[in-house]
């Protein structure tokens, strides 16, 4: 009996959608608008989150970041005039973590002409008659990649002996490779390259990097050199020296690379090198840190947040479109009870309930929505793909999405068609019958 009352007045519902085309495809209007920002919008920020977590995620989990500062200063409030008044790290902040954290550290990498707060070092790389545009110039140990997800596609990394004895040896990111030797065919391994005014043989090649939101932000744009070289070539203790010894440009960039030993707590790495720069910066207890001790967790983290925030604020836009649409349904369904008052007068005198009455109108009511929920998830899923293949923005498309939007739009008609539903259900026979 129910199964058959469902089908009656999902068939109702039908020929009404049918019978008023216009009015219908306006009713719907807004909740289609609504969900297609919620599922493409959806789409795109999970595509872009995936591809942010996956760089992220090139780190390495027991990898700790010493910096000056990073993201976590500034999501934590540091103004940037206090940011700026931070020492710089030097080489010997690395060699004291290895002396006095052997118990929790297992290597330190020290990273010269990182991008922060003091610009790169940037030069072009030459091969023959070929150059490649200004490209960072990092100079780091031989542990540079270790504990990261740092490969290389081809070749070798240089060894600590080349670094101890400053050799003019480089690995190369896959930007300088592409431009200058894939481009023809070349195997660029023991090449010779000029990076600025020095001659460098070419023992290795990185990985394609995965790139934000799948563009190319640069993440490629490198060489890598023993650090070492990159002093006696760009600056000593990590500034650059001009003629006469006087300072010439500004404070070369240094950043320290730490790897926690296995079986170590990274909190218990982080609790030790925070002891360490603490006391070598003089710090009282009531000071906050004066630099930023990164993980691949911290940075998730923060990510997470960020993520979270926007996904509401998409939710909320979205949100006002629904609460339009809800409004021209109840609107609609309205005018629709006023024509239909001799129909559902007739209903009752032939038995209908109220429960029957509600039901149908509300029914009515959520398949409208439901229907604009359904075109709105494939114009939404049509947009995410649209801008996939035009810009090769990344998407992801899962299926709760989908559940969400088809479940809000039904919500909407619920809601928004309970009292059109109500007033219909409470129509008095008699007067119905009577009204022309």
């Amino acid at each position: 009996m129910r199964s058959t009352l469902f089908t009656e007045v999902i068939t109702m519902a039908f020929d009404t959608v049918r019978t008023n085309k216009l009015r219908s495809a306006l009713t719907v209007l807004g909740v289609v608008i609504g969900i297609t920002s919620i599922v493409g919008m959806t789409a795109m920020i999970r595509g872009f989150d995936e591809s942010l977590r996956d760089a992220i995620r090139t780190i390495g989990p027991k990898i700790i970041t010493l910096q000056r500062a990073g993201p976590l200063s500034f999501a934590n409030g540091v103004e940037f005039a206090e940011i700026m008044k931070r020492p710089n790290l030097t080489i010997s902040d690395a060699r004291a973590i290895e002396a006095e954290a052997s118990a929790t550290i297992q290597v330190v990498d020290i990273q010269l002409g990182v991008p922060g707060l003091a610009p790169p070092t940037q030069e072009r790389v030459f091969y023959r008659d070929l150059r490649t545009r200004p490209l960072i110039i990092l100079g780091t140990t031989e542990n540079f990649a270790v504990g990261t997800a740092l490969g290389l596609a081809l070749g070798r990394f240089f060894n600590g002996t080349e670094v101890q004895y400053r050799k003019n040896v480089v690995a190369l990111g896959q930007t300088p490779y592409q431009a200058l030797f894939q481009s023809t065919g070349t195997d660029p391994i023991g090449k010779t390259v000029r990076v600025g005014a020095e001659r460098y043989v070419v023992i290795g090649v990185f990985d394609k990097r995965p790139g934000i939101g799948g563009f190319n932000t640069g993440q490629d744009d490198f060489v890598v050199i023993p650090y070492t070289k990159y002093q006696q070539q760009f600056g000593l203790n990590g500034i650059n020296i001009g003629r006469g010894g006087r300072v010439r440009g500004t404070v070369v960039p240094i950043q320290l690379g730490l790897l926690a030993r296995e079986g170590v707590e990274i909190a218990d790495a982080i609790a030790d090198v925070e002891r360490i720069m603490r006391i070598r910066h003089g710090l009282r207890l009531d000071e906050p840190n004066d630099f930023d001790l990164a993980t691949q967790d911290a940075i998730l983290g923060l990510w997470d947040q960020i993520s979270q925030a926007t996904f509401l604020a998409l939710i909320v836009i979205s949100s006002i479109a629904l609460m339009v649409g809800g409004i021209g349904v109840m609107a609609i369904m309205s005018i629709s009870v006023t024509e239909r008052t001799r129909e559902i007068g007739v209903r009752k005198a032939l038995g209908a309930r109220r429960t029957e009455i509600l039901f149908q109108f509300l029914m009515e009511a959520a398949f409208l929505t439901s229907l604009g929920g359904i075109l709105g998830i494939v114009l939404g899923s049509g947009l995410g793909w649209a801008v996939h293949f035009i810009s090769g923005f990344p998407i992801s498309l899962p299926w709760w999405s989908f559940a969400i939007g088809l479940g809000f739009s039904a919500s909407v008609g619920l809601f928004f068609g309970m009292w059109p539903a109500v007033k219909a259900s409470r129509l008095d026979p008699i007067e119905a019958l009577r009204y022309e």
